[in-house]
């Protein structure tokens, strides 16, 4: 009895393998997150309760970037801090600050404050190292030495004559990054980390506590972003992106479109990608309505190797994606022997088992994807022998990422079928199935 139900749980869980798990484990980055560090470079707490932290968020995810309008971090005092004085960032509000004597006035008087990074181009004198990038983080894959943002604060309790001073700061606490899908734990405090103050000198800091922020794509407001068309050279036809991907035309939650002959309007006045808030999406009207799609075109089928050509279009009229990424699973990426125009690198997590490779634009070539535009790269693949075919859907992605956000793939029974197959494919989805389900009837008897 006790064996039966062990095999038939772990069926039931094969079965269901392809069905989404939660929350914010991501099988393609597990380790992927953003840590914020707040070292103490001084710690007066004998006289006014008075420190000076250096605050660094680090992207250590693989292929998750944050751009404009940026991050956004914000917290709850558990005491009656006020921000004295910044550096690489800013305080979005002051607050009221007249309960603060003296003659000069804090940066910030808020119980929740909401910092920014600073634009670039700030005066050298208002920096501190790894600020002033308009709150935009590359990711880890990208490029590691802007995947870390930093500001600096000088911090103090109004009442601390009052209090007597004396303790150690309290922990602030209800972490906000500002970025839709992400979350925050509550600070912890952990072994001091060491602080870089030249090339060359290293100094060990006071005081180290760490927030952690996780993406979930279930938190993250609004709809999908992306979709997958497919086409190969023994097909005439071409798989579209599944209707009503991203909205049906028209309904509440699509984007506005344009239809294919009107002209793009013009950029509202004063906006770009120096506003605080996004622009709403306006798109080319198609029948999937998504900003972006991908396309995946089996195209040569060599004797030893086989090509594929990868189009990224931009149907979004008013954003341009600078350093975008696109991250493609496929067993056979292992094997991938030549790419144009696209760098590329693989996420190897599972030993040196790699099916997934992200792949991201040229320096100065085409590492921003124009409105209305696209971009796209070609691939030779060795054939994995005893692997490779092209039946049963096994030449196309398994998922697809565009900027982090997975996209929509057509249905597997709607894949372009080799010549005179498709009988015997579907013939044997049908003969799995009916094996799987007399199984389960005879596990559910035991």
């Amino acid at each position: 009895m006790g064996m039966g139900r062990f095999v038939f749980v772990l069926l039931v869980f094969s079965c269901c393998s392809s069905s989404r798990f939660a929350d914010a484990y991501d099988p393609m980055d597990p380790n992927g997150d953003i840590t914020i560090d707040w070292d103490f470079q001084s710690l007066d707490v004998k006289a006014a309760n008075t420190y000076t932290v250096m605050v660094s968020i680090h992207n250590r995810q693989l292929y998750r970037h944050i751009e404009r309008p940026g991050w956004r971090l914000s917290w709850s005092w558990a005491g009656k801090e006020v921000i004295w004085d910044t550096r690489g960032a800013e305080a979005t509000e002051q607050g009221e600050c007249s309960r603060v004597g003296g003659g000069s006035r804090p940066h910030c008087c808020q119980k929740r404050p909401v910092m920014v990074d600073l634009p670039p181009g700030t005066p050298f004198n208002q920096q501190v190292a790894n600020c002033c990038r308009g709150g935009v983080l590359s990711s880890l894959t990208q490029n590691n030495l802007t995947s870390t943002a930093a500001f600096q604060m000088v911090v103090g309790e109004y009442a601390a004559a009052r209090d007597g001073g004396g303790k150690e700061p309290e922990m602030p606490w209800g972490f906000d990054i500002g970025v839709p899908g992400y979350s925050c734990s509550n600070a912890t405090k952990v072994p001091p980390t060491r602080s870089k103050v030249d090339r060359n000198r290293h100094v060990q800091v006071l005081l180290t506590w760490r927030v952690t922020c996780s993406y979930s794509q279930y938190r993250e407001a609004g709809v999908q972003s992306c979709c997958v068309s497919l086409s190969t050279f023994y097909s005439s036809g071409i798989v579209p992106c599944p209707r009503c991907s991203c909205g049906c035309q028209g309904s509440p939650t699509s984007p506005q479109c344009v239809s294919g002959g009107e002209p793009a309007p013009p950029p509202p006045a004063g906006g770009g990608d120096d506003d605080d808030e996004p622009a709403a999406p306006l798109v080319r009207c198609s029948e999937h309505m998504c900003p972006i799609r991908v396309h995946w075109h089996v195209k040569v089928n060599y004797r030893r190797y086989w090509r594929v050509k990868v189009t990224v279009s931009n149907y979004n009229l008013v954003r341009n994606y600078s350093d975008w990424n696109l991250v493609l699973q496929h067993p056979n990426l292992r094997s991938l022997t030549q790419l144009f125009s696209f760098n590329y690198k693989p996420l190897v997590e599972y030993g040196t088992y790699n099916d997934t490779g992200m792949f991201w634009g040229i320096r100065y070539y085409n590492e921003m994807l124009l409105q209305d535009g696209n971009v796209q790269t070609e691939m030779i693949l060795e054939k994995s022998e005893g692997e490779f075919t092209f039946s049963g859907g096994w030449a196309f992605p398994r998922r697809v990422y565009f900027d982090g956000h997975e996209c929509v793939m057509p249905p597997a029974d709607q894949y372009p079928a080799l010549p005179n197959g498709a009988a015997a494919t579907r013939g044997q989805s049908s003969l799995a199935a009916g094996a799987c389900m007399v199984l389960l009837s005879f596990l559910a008897l035991v």
